[in-house]
């Protein structure tokens, strides 16, 4: 998985601000959730730091060149480069809330990550996490992939199943296991849909979700007129998603998940 995000890392570092703009949707409603001033909270997958700077948190994530990204952003924030899987709890623990977005999902041993997330925390204090549902929810999802594909060359094996990856947390009844395996109460896990609606041109919104999907790495190693055919495929799929003006709507079909420490 470290691997993995060192070739994912430029495109999210590259797409930060429209990330952090058009994606907050996707993480607003476990914002809300931890409701105003929870304490000291911890953003677990943190990415280039936005969701931190919103909660104005300690940010942990895996990617160096996404934490580095993260500290030139919101310099007067506090980020952690370090695996959850490997660790006992996260530097700078207890904390008294944790918030993670479409993170916890791509852990590959999951109840070693929601362990120490755990025992980073305060007892009774809240987790609040959002992962997607299945890709019956979120269709624009594979659009980019399957667009990019045939003209990028060989992509990384995408996951199955359990596997880490978008929809590894599909399964309300697994996303309680996990929790519960690691030594968290009071699970809930609740249908959130929400729509991300990015105002830009079509060719530049498909660039934004493949350079932010498997298919980045190829795609910004590949000749240009490689990268523009890409572009075109995926923006053929999504078009689906316009709307009678510019920019799309691509709905996202996602699980609230809340526990307690």
């Amino acid at each position: 998985m470290t691997a993995f995000w060192a070739q994912a890392a430029p495109g999210w570092v590259r797409h930060a601000d429209r990330t952090d703009t058009v994606g907050r949707p996707l993480g607003a409603a476990a914002i809300e959730r931890l409701g105003p001033a929870p304490g000291r909270v911890v953003d677990v997958g943190c990415g280039c730091g936005g969701t931190t700077a919103e909660l104005a948190a300690v940010g942990v994530d895996v990617s160096p060149e996404m934490i580095a990204a993260a500290r030139r952003r919101f310099p007067h924030l506090e980020f952690v480069c370090a695996d959850v899987e490997t660790l006992d709890e996260i530097p700078g623990a207890p904390f008294d809330a944790a918030y993670s977005r479409n993170a916890l999902m791509l852990l590959a041993d999951p109840v070693a990550g929601c362990t120490a997330i755990r025992r980073s925390l305060r007892p009774g204090a809240p987790l609040a996490a959002m992962v997607f549902r299945d890709m019956a929810a979120n269709p624009w999802l594979p659009a980019a992939l399957l667009g990019a594909a045939p003209h990028v060359g060989a992509l990384p094996p995408l996951p199955v199943g359990d596997e880490p990856g978008p929809f590894a947390w599909a399964d309300p009844a697994r996303v309680r296991r996990i929790l519960t395996a690691a030594g968290f109460d009071g699970i809930e896990v609740e249908p959130v849909d929400v729509v991300l609606e990015p105002p830009d041109e079509p060719g530049t919104v498909a660039e934004w979700l493949i350079e932010l999907g498997p298919a980045g790495a190829a795609y910004r190693a590949a000749p240009a007129e490689a990268r523009a055919a890409a572009r075109d495929a995926a923006a053929r799929l999504l078009a689906r998603y316009r709307g009678p003006g510019p920019g799309h709507r691509l709905p996202a079909g996602l699980w609230l998940v809340t526990a307690r420490a």
